[in-house]
Protein backbone atom coordinates (compact mmCIF):
# COMPACT_ATOMS: atom_id res chain seq x y z
CA UNK A 1 0.00 0.00 0.00
CA UNK A 2 1.17 3.56 -0.70
CA UNK A 3 0.74 5.99 2.56
CA UNK A 4 -0.08 9.59 3.09
CA UNK A 5 1.84 12.16 2.81
CA UNK A 6 -0.76 14.72 4.66
CA UNK A 7 0.31 18.10 5.85
CA UNK A 8 -1.54 20.70 7.40
CA UNK A 9 -0.26 23.29 5.17
CA UNK A 10 -1.20 22.18 1.51
CA UNK A 11 -4.29 20.58 3.37
CA UNK A 12 -5.30 24.27 4.20
CA UNK A 13 -4.34 25.53 0.63
CA UNK A 14 -6.17 22.87 -1.30
CA UNK A 15 -9.48 23.43 0.78
CA UNK A 16 -9.40 27.41 0.11
CA UNK A 17 -8.90 26.41 -3.61
CA UNK A 18 -11.72 23.61 -3.59
CA UNK A 19 -14.05 25.87 -1.33
CA UNK A 20 -13.51 28.57 -4.17
CA UNK A 21 -14.27 25.78 -6.99
CA UNK A 22 -17.25 24.12 -5.49
CA UNK A 23 -18.58 27.71 -5.14
CA UNK A 24 -18.29 28.32 -9.23
CA UNK A 25 -19.57 25.01 -9.60
CA UNK A 26 -22.79 24.88 -7.28
CA UNK A 27 -25.59 27.17 -6.09
CA UNK A 28 -24.88 26.52 -2.77
CA UNK A 29 -23.83 23.82 -0.64
CA UNK A 30 -26.12 22.72 2.44
CA UNK A 31 -24.72 20.75 5.42
CA UNK A 32 -27.46 20.06 7.88
CA UNK A 33 -26.80 20.58 11.32
CA UNK A 34 -24.62 17.89 13.00
CA UNK A 35 -22.61 17.60 16.34
CA UNK A 36 -19.51 14.48 16.22
CA UNK A 37 -19.06 13.08 19.43
CA UNK A 38 -15.95 14.97 21.56
CA UNK A 39 -12.35 12.84 21.73
CA UNK A 40 -13.91 10.56 18.77
CA UNK A 41 -12.05 10.38 15.57
CA UNK A 42 -14.77 9.71 12.87
CA UNK A 43 -15.19 7.08 9.90
CA UNK A 44 -17.54 8.93 7.14
CA UNK A 45 -19.06 6.48 5.40
CA UNK A 46 -20.40 8.55 2.20
CA UNK A 47 -22.85 7.68 -0.80
CA UNK A 48 -20.94 7.62 -4.17
CA UNK A 49 -22.77 9.26 -6.96
CA UNK A 50 -20.39 11.41 -8.45
CA UNK A 51 -16.51 12.55 -8.68
CA UNK A 52 -17.58 15.56 -6.05
CA UNK A 53 -18.19 13.05 -3.70
CA UNK A 54 -14.56 13.33 -1.98
CA UNK A 55 -14.23 17.06 -2.54
CA UNK A 56 -17.57 17.84 -0.59
CA UNK A 57 -16.45 15.35 1.94
CA UNK A 58 -13.10 17.55 2.28
CA UNK A 59 -14.89 20.38 2.91
CA UNK A 60 -17.28 18.79 5.90
CA UNK A 61 -14.65 17.11 7.63
CA UNK A 62 -13.42 20.82 7.86
CA UNK A 63 -16.86 22.65 8.31
CA UNK A 64 -18.95 19.98 10.32
CA UNK A 65 -17.04 17.29 11.76
CA UNK A 66 -13.80 19.18 12.44
CA UNK A 67 -11.51 16.69 11.61
CA UNK A 68 -7.97 16.07 9.60
CA UNK A 69 -9.82 14.55 6.37
CA UNK A 70 -8.11 11.24 4.93
CA UNK A 71 -9.51 9.24 2.17
CA UNK A 72 -8.94 5.41 0.78
CA UNK A 73 -8.43 5.31 -3.10
CA UNK A 74 -8.02 2.58 -5.26
CA UNK A 75 -4.36 1.59 -6.15
CA UNK A 76 -4.65 2.58 -9.78
CA UNK A 77 -6.87 6.00 -9.24
CA UNK A 78 -3.71 6.92 -6.57
CA UNK A 79 -1.02 6.55 -8.42
CA UNK A 80 -3.30 8.41 -11.62
CA UNK A 81 -3.86 11.27 -8.63
CA UNK A 82 -0.87 11.08 -6.60
CA UNK A 83 -0.95 14.63 -5.51
CA UNK A 84 -3.81 13.66 -3.38
CA UNK A 85 -1.43 11.88 -1.47
CA UNK A 86 -0.75 15.20 0.23
CA UNK A 87 -3.96 16.13 1.19
CA UNK A 88 -4.75 12.94 2.90
CA UNK A 89 -5.15 10.24 0.28
CA UNK A 90 -3.57 6.69 0.43
CA UNK A 91 -3.94 3.73 -1.76
CA UNK A 92 -6.21 0.51 -0.71
CA UNK A 93 -5.86 -2.50 -3.71
CA UNK A 94 -8.94 -4.88 -3.17
CA UNK A 95 -8.62 -8.38 -3.65
CA UNK A 96 -4.45 -8.16 -2.39
CA UNK A 97 -2.51 -9.42 0.55
CA UNK A 98 -2.16 -5.40 1.07
CA UNK A 99 -5.70 -4.71 1.23
CA UNK A 100 -5.57 -6.03 4.74
CA UNK A 101 -2.38 -3.51 5.68
CA UNK A 102 -4.44 -0.58 3.94
CA UNK A 103 -7.14 -1.85 6.82
CA UNK A 104 -4.78 -1.79 9.77
CA UNK A 105 -3.16 1.42 8.23
CA UNK A 106 -6.82 3.11 8.20
CA UNK A 107 -7.25 1.96 11.62
CA UNK A 108 -4.07 3.46 13.40
CA UNK A 109 -5.04 6.95 11.56
CA UNK A 110 -8.43 6.72 13.19
CA UNK A 111 -7.20 5.97 16.91
CA UNK A 112 -6.09 9.51 17.08
CA UNK A 113 -9.42 11.81 17.65
CA UNK A 114 -8.15 14.27 15.32
CA UNK A 115 -8.10 12.38 12.18
CA UNK A 116 -11.19 11.51 10.05
CA UNK A 117 -11.28 8.64 6.94
CA UNK A 118 -13.90 8.66 4.27
CA UNK A 119 -14.98 5.47 2.92
CA UNK A 120 -17.01 4.47 -0.09
CA UNK A 121 -18.98 1.41 1.32
CA UNK A 122 -20.56 0.88 -2.29
CA UNK A 123 -17.40 0.16 -3.54
CA UNK A 124 -18.57 1.92 -6.93
CA UNK A 125 -20.61 4.72 -8.52
CA UNK A 126 -24.33 4.73 -8.12
CA UNK A 127 -27.38 6.77 -8.86
CA UNK A 128 -28.09 9.94 -6.58
CA UNK A 129 -31.41 8.18 -6.69
CA UNK A 130 -30.46 4.68 -5.17
CA UNK A 131 -32.75 4.10 -2.30
CA UNK A 132 -30.58 1.18 -1.05
CA UNK A 133 -26.98 1.77 0.13
CA UNK A 134 -25.01 -1.41 -0.20
CA UNK A 135 -22.52 -1.93 1.80
CA UNK A 136 -19.24 -3.98 1.45
CA UNK A 137 -18.05 -6.33 4.17
CA UNK A 138 -14.77 -5.38 3.57
CA UNK A 139 -15.46 -1.99 5.13
CA UNK A 140 -16.35 -3.15 8.24
CA UNK A 141 -13.72 -5.55 9.00
CA UNK A 142 -11.89 -1.83 9.51
CA UNK A 143 -13.70 -1.26 12.28
CA UNK A 144 -12.48 -4.57 13.97
CA UNK A 145 -8.86 -2.61 13.70
CA UNK A 146 -9.62 0.21 15.90
CA UNK A 147 -8.41 0.06 19.35
CA UNK A 148 -9.18 4.37 19.98
CA UNK A 149 -12.74 5.34 20.23
CA UNK A 150 -14.24 6.01 16.56
CA UNK A 151 -17.57 7.37 15.54
CA UNK A 152 -19.18 5.92 12.72
CA UNK A 153 -21.02 8.75 10.33
CA UNK A 154 -23.03 7.90 7.47
CA UNK A 155 -23.35 10.72 5.04
CA UNK A 156 -25.72 11.35 2.30
CA UNK A 157 -25.11 13.65 -0.59
CA UNK A 158 -28.18 14.95 -2.30
CA UNK A 159 -28.40 17.27 -5.33
CA UNK A 160 -31.34 19.37 -6.29
CA UNK A 161 -31.52 21.95 -9.01
CA UNK A 162 -34.87 23.84 -8.18
CA UNK A 163 -35.04 26.80 -10.40
CA UNK A 164 -30.94 27.36 -10.69
CA UNK A 165 -29.25 26.16 -13.62
CA UNK A 166 -26.54 25.33 -10.91
CA UNK A 167 -26.85 22.19 -8.62
CA UNK A 168 -27.78 22.59 -4.60
CA UNK A 169 -25.76 20.15 -2.78
CA UNK A 170 -27.38 18.73 0.19
CA UNK A 171 -25.57 17.36 3.13
CA UNK A 172 -27.50 14.82 5.72
CA UNK A 173 -25.06 12.95 8.48
CA UNK A 174 -25.98 10.73 10.94
CA UNK A 175 -24.63 8.94 13.97
CA UNK A 176 -24.75 5.44 13.11
CA UNK A 177 -22.40 4.41 16.78
CA UNK A 178 -19.26 3.81 17.90
CA UNK A 179 -16.54 0.93 16.30
CA UNK A 180 -16.75 -1.91 17.94
CA UNK A 181 -20.46 -1.88 19.21
CA UNK A 182 -22.47 -3.07 16.60
CA UNK A 183 -22.83 -5.75 14.12
CA UNK A 184 -22.00 -5.86 10.46
CA UNK A 185 -25.84 -6.30 10.04
CA UNK A 186 -26.43 -3.49 12.13
CA UNK A 187 -24.46 -0.93 10.84
CA UNK A 188 -25.88 -1.89 7.26
CA UNK A 189 -29.73 -1.12 8.48
CA UNK A 190 -28.69 2.02 10.16
CA UNK A 191 -27.30 3.31 7.02
CA UNK A 192 -30.24 2.09 4.80
CA UNK A 193 -32.18 3.86 7.75
CA UNK A 194 -30.92 6.69 7.60
CA UNK A 195 -30.07 7.15 3.73
CA UNK A 196 -33.86 6.74 3.55
CA UNK A 197 -34.28 9.41 6.26
CA UNK A 198 -32.53 11.46 4.37
CA UNK A 199 -34.23 11.50 1.22
CA UNK A 200 -37.36 11.92 3.07
CA UNK A 201 -35.95 15.18 4.16
CA UNK A 202 -35.06 16.15 1.09
CA UNK A 203 -38.84 15.96 -0.56
CA UNK A 204 -39.66 18.77 1.94
CA UNK A 205 -36.50 20.85 1.50
CA UNK A 206 -36.73 24.77 1.32
CA UNK A 207 -34.95 26.41 -1.56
Amino acid sequence: MMPTRKTDFLSALYVRYIRGWIGRNFKEVNIMPFEPKEGHSVLLLCNHFSWWDGFLSNLTAVDSLKRRYHVMMQQDQFIKHWVFRFIGAYSIKKGSREMIASLQYSAKLLDDPRNMIVVFPQGELFSNHETHIHVEKGMFKLTEYIKGPCQIVYQAILIDYFESHKPRAYIHQFDCGVAGEMTFAELKQRVNEFHLQALERQKVMKH
